[in-house]
């Protein structure tokens, strides 16, 4: 009787372990609908939607994103939105973002960058994700490199 207490704590340890794996980090796809709104010389309104990929066997629930964006290392704008997006196991989602951008910023610093065909993207804040109704923050530094060109 002790072997088989032994045997199925041992089970159940190995069982537990599996089960509670390191999330895999979500995999960037695209960007599209990309639009500008209430344009003037101090800020404007760019609306974009993130395509994505989860990679684990779980969904998820994204809450909130607080991000700021910088595209070839100059600030672009910042982005705070509550929303609830359902993240599903091992398939594409669309996040919606709006980001406030800094015109004058942009201006100053970013012409390079809409001449240039491809540009370095770096979202840096937190994204608040659960599940179950228990939610956590999550910090994120993510970069990427983006074919991008003005005059395609």
């Amino acid at each position: 009787m002790k072997l088989f207490t032994i045997f199925f704590t041992l089970l159940l340890a190995t069982l537990f372990m599996t089960s509670c794996r390191e999330p895999k980090d979500l995999e960037f796809r695209e960007f599209k609908n990309l639009t500008l709104e209430n344009i003037t010389f101090s800020d404007a309104v760019l609306k974009v939607e993130l395509v994505y990929y989860n990679p684990n066997n779980f969904g998820l629930e994204l809450n909130r994103t607080d991000l700021d964006i910088y595209v070839d290392s100059s600030f672009l704008g910042h982005s705070t939105q509550n929303l609830q997006i359902t993240v599903p196991k091992r398939d594409v989602f669309t996040i919606p973002l709006q980001v406030s951008l800094d015109m004058k910023n942009l201006l100053k610093n970013g012409l390079n960058s809409l001449f240039s065909k491809e540009i370095a993207v770096r979202l840096l804040g937190t994204v608040k994700v659960g599940k179950a109704g228990i939610y956590k923050n999550f910090n994120v530094d993510y970069t990427t490199k983006q074919n991008f060109s003005l005059f395609r």
